[in-house]
């Protein structure tokens, strides 16, 4: 997609820093992962920044390494898609604390020649797109024209609007929230427990025998599955089916604990499949992260006050049956908007697909960020 030797895909730069986490910490080197799609405008007015998901990475519209798929936002970025690398200079980095290239629990700690593990300093959604920052200035990327993220990737996208608002004219926030609710928090701590339960977790350190928490992971995987969909959803897809077994009559119970039924057996994939291509102590760092995702508390306990003076346009988007982050939450990052005085639009999208709908094919969804972007660049 890109002939310009300066931006290749799949990079990962080893930035001095230091980075000066929330917590206190001063973070130094900074490693990040990264892909480029497209080239620089000479005016620099080009640039899009898509901030991923909890389990997603910065192989945003190329084959994962690791599992050989296409990127995970193929259907948003790509030749004619609302994402263009023919008109756009588009940048996704892996975020720090993840383990695809960025520093996190999986890299190797300077001071000790080892994994950093539980070490690691705890770390927040500001200090993901802090570290963002710090590879766009290495790019030589100072306005962007858009910030553009779903989930996870839609709170990177507010946090960098209200931390670095002089550089960001648009952002697109999708199926996301300005803050984790107990219930968000509830979800995460059983995932967290499920890894940390595993004996093979061994406080962190499993690094040097080369054999990680799978089943904790796969577990932690299995119950932040079931948020991402819809009940309408899983009854559509699965109902109550029964897996189809050689051994035994169709239709007929095993009455055991093997996977009887084929959300329990979809269930399992999702959670093996994870344990493949992610690792324990990320997933620990990163739900941690959301968890303390509050832009209210950031900015003396009022939203609006995240966007005071702001001159970013937005653009939120959510969906119908999306219980993880409900159309209720996305209403409040308006209404905060529109007490701030900020240039914003809402759309709620109808999908049965709960909060995965952003991933999904969504022809609404794609006719929505095109409209949004193209206005942009010719306004």
């Amino acid at each position: 997609m890109n002939d310009d030797p300066r931006f290749g895909l799949n990079r990962r730069v080893v930035l001095p820093g230091p980075l000066r986490l929330d917590g206190g910490t001063l973070l130094s080197p900074v490693e990040v992962g990264y892909e480029t799609y497209g080239r620089l405008a000479d005016n620099g007015g080009n640039a899009i920044l898509i901030c991923h998901a909890l389990t997603g990475d910065q192989h945003v519209a190329a084959t994962h390494p690791v599992t050989g798929k296409p990127g995970w936002w193929t259907r948003m970025v790509g030749p004619g898609r609302p994402i263009d690398p023919a008109r756009h200079f588009v940048i996704c980095a892996n975020v720090l604390g993840s383990c695809m290239g960025s520093s996190g629990p999986a890299t190797v700690n300077p001071a000790t020649g080892k994994p950093w593990g539980m070490a690691f300093p705890v770390i927040t959604i500001r200090d993901m797109v802090r570290a963002q920052a710090l590879l766009l200035d290495h790019l030589g990327v100072e306005p962007l024209m858009a910030v553009v993220g779903g989930s996870m990737g839609g709170m990177q996208a507010l946090s960098w609007a209200a931390t670095f608002p002089e550089r960001v004219s648009a952002a697109v926030v999708i199926a996301s929230t300005a803050r984790h609710s107990a219930q968000n928090i509830a979800f995460h701590e059983v995932g967290r427990q499920a890894i940390m339960a595993d004996p093979k977790w061994r406080g962190g350190d499993y690094y040097a025998a080369g054999d990680p928490p799978a089943a904790g992971l796969a577990v932690a995987r299995m119950a932040a599955h079931i948020t991402y969909l819809s009940e309408a959803g899983l009854t559509e897809k699965f109902g109550r089916r029964l897996q189809a077994r050689p051994d035994r009559p169709d239709g007929a119970k095993s009455f055991g604990f093997d996977a009887d039924f084929q959300v329990e057996s979809y269930l399992r994939h999702q959670g093996l499949a994870f344990t493949d291509r992610f690792d324990a102590n990320a997933y620990l760092y990163i739900t941690r992260a959301l968890d303390y995702f509050d832009l209210a508390e950031e900015h003396g306990g009022t939203l609006a006050h995240a966007f005071a003076g702001t001159r970013t346009r937005f653009c939120i988007v959510s969906f119908d049956t999306d219980w993880l982050y409900p159309t209720s939450e996305s209403r409040v990052i308006v209404h905060a908007l529109n007490a701030a005085g900020a240039r914003a639009s809402f759309v709620e999208l109808s999908s049965p697909f709960g909060h995965d709908a952003f991933l999904l094919e969504s022809p609404e969804l794609a006719r929505v960020v095109d409209g949004f972007l193209r206005a942009g660049e010719t306004a």
